[in-house]
């Protein structure tokens, strides 16, 4: 029986260690507790013709930025830069309420599944509103299990499309109103030190169609493609 076939993924960095994709909302980037037969990973792997190793994930529904190493060794010299805290991420996000205009987010969440809560910290501000509704961009210190969609629950802002954590009749009135059938949360942006010559990387995902469609149609779509476009803070060798 042939595989099926894979997503279609923008290519958005390459050099000799790293390999940068936009991952689109639906799929998973590795196979873990989904059983998905065809993975971001893979079609990756086979997009390059060299196998990768991801060094982070996103949550099925969540779009943006993936980065994979291109071995085992350059994978355990960027995981360091994980784990003492070198990489910073962006995220664009389509929350329900006003946000204040800034602020941080310090509340321990678990880090896996049925997990003690640890530690994780996340910043955002409020790029522009739309009726009841605000545009976001968070910057989360840690990484934690589904950190930005909980911290933004815990102070009352849940993601517009959130299943777990959001509201149904919210997520049902996006889909008929604006035809938004994903979660509203994009990785705009990760930055590191590169794991060979320690100068910066910072790779950028535009925002895919199925997101920047209906943030079109509430008049967000500029402010989110400002926030798309804007520096990301540098990060020092890990």
């Amino acid at each position: 029986m042939a595989r099926p076939e894979g997503p279609s993924i923008e290519l958005l960095y390459r050099d000799a260690a790293l390999v940068g994709v936009n991952k689109p909302s639906g799929t998973v980037v590795h196979r873990g507790w989904a059983k998905d037969e065809v993975v971001v990973m893979t079609v990756t792997r086979d997009l390059i013709g060299q196998w990768v190793y991801p060094l982070h994930r996103l949550d099925r529904g969540t779009s943006g930025v993936v980065l994979f190493g291109l071995s085992s060794a350059i994978a355990a010299r960027a995981n360091r830069c994980f784990e003492t805290g070198q990489v910073r991420k962006r995220y664009l996000a389509l929350v329900r309420g006003i946000t204040p205009a800034a602020g941080t987010i310090d509340h321990p969440v678990p880090n896996k599944a049925k997990g003690p809560r640890v530690a994780a910290v996340t910043h955002y501000r409020r790029l522009d509103t739309f009726e009841r509704f605000s545009l976001v961009e968070a910057r989360p210190e840690t990484g934690r299990l589904h950190q930005i969609r909980r911290h933004l629950k815990h102070i009352s802002h849940p993601l517009v499309g959130d299943v777990n954590y959001g509201k149904g009749e919210i997520n049902r009135m996006f889909r008929s109103r604006f035809g938004l059938h994903r979660l509203a949360l994009h990785a705009v942006s990760i930055a590191l030190p590169h794991p060979e010559t320690g100068n910066l990387v910072t790779i950028v995902a535009p925002l895919t169609d199925d997101f920047a469609g209906p943030l079109a149609q509430m008049g967000l779509l500029p402010a989110a493609q400002a926030a798309v476009a804007a520096p990301t803070e540098k990060s020092t060798h890990c």
